[in-house]
């Protein structure tokens, strides 16, 4: 008889002792991250719900699961800080170290002189242009249409690759921040996750016809050298989708798509994401 009470007495205390370490942050186990954390990565946090995050320093959206994005650009230094604001105010944080990579040098010749060197003239409409990109990536809303899962957007050789520095007529500037991929004129391009349509611009002095999606959480994709947009700003579409045709338009010198993410103020690997390029068989095959 007394052993079953001492059986019974355990069972309680067990059974309380783990409501009271899942009762609250206490103990950090609800501060969890997946994904490669190297340069050009995004990787998926997790906080307990109703947490409030800051990556280095800026605040974070987010999800109502406690799912939170972090982006490390092509340069970011050796370490992030993370501190979450748990509901009860009590404060966690965490240095996640961040590996660095080595970048290609990548000779391009034959660009026409005024794509390399604008004219004086061509100044204001590239001001523009940056602005709307800009705000075309502004927003931020808790839509995880990220979590749709990524595709290729086009199967094809890749032809350019992220944070490659580029010299462009013999004349060094900035990397590249995207992947570039080979294919002709009029190639579907694919919506690689979900998203809503943020731009579907006519043609920008470099990036000629671009279209920008909005995946939530302040991701998005950017298609550049676009030969026709297939949709409209405000379109919803699902991973899959055609939104474009492939196309020379801009700074080119021939036929491809240059794919692009940015996390907030982040330029993101797209690569990380969507890994090997698949075969063209393959491609054909309609998204689960």
């Amino acid at each position: 008889m007394i052993k079953v009470r001492l059986i019974f007495g355990n069972r309680i205390l067990y059974i309380l002792l783990c409501l009271f370490l899942l009762s609250g942050p206490c103990l950090g186990a609800g501060l969890s991250f997946s994904g490669q954390q190297i340069q050009g990565s995004l990787i998926q946090g997790r906080a307990v719900p109703g947490a409030r995050d800051e990556v280095d320093g800026e605040s974070v959206r987010v999800a109502d699961n406690g799912l939170f994005l972090v982006g490390f650009g092509r340069d970011h230094p050796p370490q992030t800080r993370i501190k979450v604001t748990y509901p009860d105010g009590h404060t966690e944080q965490q240095t996640l170290a961040v590996a660095g990579r080595e970048y290609r040098i990548q000779r391009i010749d034959g660009l026409p002189k005024r794509k390399v060197t604008p004219d004086k003239k061509d100044y204001e409409r590239i001001r523009k242009d940056i602005a709307a990109a800009k705000r075309a990536r502004r927003r931020d809303d808790p839509r995880v249409d990220f979590l749709s899962g990524w595709a290729w957007p086009v199967v094809g050789p890749i032809s350019g690759v992220y944070g490659s520095q580029r010299i462009l007529n013999g004349k060094p500037r900035r990397p590249h921040f995207g992947v570039d991929i080979a294919v002709p004129v009029g190639t579907p391009v694919r919506a690689p996750a979900d998203g809503i349509v943020t731009l579907a611009h006519p043609d920008m002095f470099y990036s000629g016809v671009t279209v920008i999606l909005d995946h939530g959480h302040h991701l998005t994709s950017s298609f550049l050298h676009l030969n026709k947009a297939l949709v409209e700003e405000g379109d919803r579409v699902k991973r899959g989708d055609v939104i474009a045709e492939v196309g020379k338009t801009g700074r080119v010198t021939g036929a491809h798509l240059d794919w692009r993410m940015n996390l907030r103020k982040a330029r993101i690997d797209p690569q990380l994401l969507v890994g090997p390029m698949p075969k063209r068989n393959d491609a054909r095959k309609k998204p689960e």
